[in-house]
């Protein structure tokens, strides 16, 4: 429960007018600190007076005030600047390295909050607050969306860079591993990531003149071709041949085939297409990292990523089985989800990079133009009256359910906090 009790008291979610330490002295709570998410003392640089001096220095937090030792503080001189240690049960007298008694407030949670903390983090996602949305003020919930968004946006921005670290800043190998996540469309997303990651951009466009070439390092890598399966397909058989040879030649090990997910998928979304539609783009010279930085509107964003398959993948879903004739791939729907999850964190995180904030607007600009995603999540808080119009907002709620629900984050949700701080002073 030390969370609890860190946020009461980061949120001076108590009464302050009376408060003494446990030898009796007066105590004033000045400035309770900035809260420390790294190791060391809890609170950074607090102000407290005790009688009549004051101290500025960090604050520690325990359930039990013998976890100080418990936790060998006693013995660290990282926590000899804590100023005031605050305790839920005074069971014991905590020291500086050098002996010197700290003082110490005891600072109970009330019962009242203790048990809505607990319904709210027991429930499944989002279901214990759903009740309470129609009472908040569409202004804080509109606020607070347009924060989520922008975090969503940033933490798609930071793996963004994690990548452009890892391949020298090239963008366009990051447009790659990004699209090719894309393609995966959630279900099959990390295993398009690492089929990306194992052929690098640069590498596949040494050999982007010969498209079954392409298509044979992708699905070999991918793990799906094996020899002696698919009998009497040709094309199978032709693949899984150059394969052979191109892993020889370069050494190269595929992903586990495992890693591919087909329960409850339609035929359509098979993952074969999408690998054949990456080596399409591969094919075309794949320069989509500069075609969407000139890009001038939407329109011209969505022909970026219309490409129409021809051949073996015009009329099969997979290997070995002939299907309907189907040169397209994306439809218009599923155009947008890649510009929702490529292309959008693309602009935003190089306009921050590189200081172009009319890029990083347009990534805004972009979302705020796409439909609302449609998907059991957005529904979900539909229904609760959490109003989402566009792709900015529905991705402003998706990451409201994965960053804070899902994770029982609630004293970190806006809503969560509403909910929590009208009870947290009660007795």
């Amino acid at each position: 429960m030390e969370k609890l009790m860190q946020y009461v008291w980061q949120h001076r979610l108590f009464d302050s007018s009376k408060l003494t330490t446990v030898d009796g002295r007066r105590l004033r709570i000045i400035d309770v600190g900035r809260l420390n998410t790294d190791s060391g003392p809890d609170f950074f640089n607090a102000k407290i007076g005790v009688d009549d001096c004051v101290w500025a220095g960090n604050v520690e937090i325990h359930r039990r005030a013998s976890d100080w030792r418990r936790h060998n503080h006693h013995l660290d001189p990282a926590y000899d600047s804590v100023v005031l240690h605050v305790v839920e049960v005074a069971d014991a007298q905590v020291c500086r390295t050098n002996g010197e008694a700290i003082p110490t407030l005891v600072l109970s949670c009330s019962p009242t909050f203790r048990a809505d903390y607990e319904a709210l983090v027991a429930h499944s996602a989002s279901q214990s607050c759903a009740r309470h949305i129609g009472d908040f003020d569409p202004v804080v919930l509109a606020d607070w969306v347009s924060s989520l968004a922008i975090e969503r946006l940033q933490a798609k921005a930071q793996r963004l860079y994690d990548w452009l670290e890892l391949y020298r800043g090239s963008w366009e190998e990051v447009c790659y591993i990004s699209l090719a996540r894309s393609l995966g469309f959630g279900i099959n997303g990390d295993a398009f990531e690492r089929l990306a990651r194992s052929l690098p951009l640069l590498f596949m466009q040494k050999h982007a003149d010969s498209l079954p070439q392409v298509e044979a390092f992708l699905f070999g890598q991918a793990g799906l071709l094996v020899e002696g399966e698919c009998a009497g397909d040709d094309y199978y058989a032709r693949l899984t041949s150059e394969y052979a040879f191109l892993r020889n030649k370069f050494g190269l090990t595929p992903i586990n085939r495992d890693s591919w997910k087909f329960f409850r998928l339609r035929p359509a979304n098979f993952p074969h297409r999408r690998i054949a539609l990456l080596a399409q783009y591969i094919h075309r010279g794949f320069n989509l990292f500069s075609r969407i930085c000139e890009a001038t509107d939407i329109e011209e964003l969505r022909s970026i990523f219309k490409a129409e398959l021809t051949g073996y993948w015009t009329t099969h879903y997979l290997f070995g089985h002939t299907s309907p004739e189907s040169p397209a791939v994306l439809g218009e729907g599923a155009v947008d989800i890649v510009l929702i999850n490529t292309v959008a964190p693309l602009l935003y995180a190089c306009g921050l990079r590189t200081g172009n904030e009319a890029m990083a607007d347009r990534a805004m600009v972009l979302l705020e133009s796409l439909r609302t995603e449609k998907n059991s999540i957005v529904r979900r808080f539909v229904e609760m009256g959490i109003g989402v119009t566009n792709a900015l907002e529905s991705q402003a709620v998706i990451q409201l359910n994965n960053a804070y629900c899902q994770a029982h984050k609630c004293l970190y949700c806006r809503i969560g906090h509403k909910l929590l701080s009208r009870s947290a002073m009660k007795r």
